[in-house]
This record gives structure tokens, C-alpha cells and sequence, in this order.
């Protein structure tokens, strides 16, 4: 049986190792240039094999000076602990890891997932509420 190690400080680290695998297995299965809407299905049957819970297009209210300001859409929840953003191309944005960090603060969650499916394959950055 094969042995995995993790990094210790990392934020749920062997809940995100397995999703990033994931990510890498649709993309090798999948390849480049599908639309992100068909990325993320592959996603949902590849979690639902694994049997990690999951929430798809999760509502998620943002408040200012506790009032209602909008309501956001996290792609998916997973296990109630990680926030994964999917996109289709070859960049990272400044707004797409905003817009992950911002999931976080209003979810008070601490690991966000922030996955680009791109030509040559997958790119991710974690994103971390420390607060």
C-alpha cells in the first residue's frame, strides 16, 4: 500500500490533496477547453465516487453593517469546510482570488480552492482566511 504524506501546517490537508486529485483526473480524462459548467459536472460525479459531501452553487449572503447587501454563489461547499472555485483559461486573476477570499470572510471558512482548468492543464492556489 502506498504511503502519502502530507504538509502538516496546511488547512485541511488531506481534503485538499484529494480534491486537487480530482481536479488532475478530469483533466487528464476530460482535456482542455470544455466550458466551465461541464468541468464542474465532472466534478460533482467524480465527488459523489468518492463519497465526499458536497453542495453545488451554494447561496451565500453578504451583509454590510448587518444589513443585506447580496447574495453570492460559491461553485462548491465541500464537507462544509472548503470553498472550490472553478474557471476555464490560462490566468489567475486578482478578482477570481478576491472573489474566493470574500467567499471566506462572509462563510467565516478558512480553506478556499481556487482551480483553473487551462490549455496545458490544471492550476490552483489555496486561499486562506486567516482570521
Amino acid at each position: 500500500m502506498k504511503q502519502v504524506y502530507y504538509k502538516l501546517d496546511l488547512i485541511y490537508p488531506q481534503l485538499s490533496y484529494q480534491i486537487v486529485g480530482i481536479l488532475f483526473d478530469i483533466f487528464i480524462n476530460l482535456g482542455p477547453s470544455h466550458k466551465e459548467i461541464q468541468y464542474k459536472k465532472a466534478i460533482e460525479i467524480a465527488l459523489k465516487e468518492v463519497n465526499i459531501s458536497y453542495q453545488r452553487e451554494v447561496p451565500c449572503k453578504l451583509f454590510y453593517k448587518g444589513k443585506f447587501v447580496a447574495i453570492m454563489y460559491l461553485d462548491f461547499l465541500i464537507e462544509e469546510k472548503i470553498v472550490l472555485e472553478i474557471k476555464q483559461g490560462d490566468r489567475f486573476y486578482k478578482k477570481d482570488i478576491e472573489q474566493v477570499y470574500n467567499y471566506l470572510k462572509s462563510t467565516g471558512l478558512k480553506l478556499g480552492i481556487l482551480a483553473r482548468f487551462t490549455k496545458s492543464g490544471v492550476k490552483f492556489k489555496r486561499v486562506v482566511n486567516i482570521k
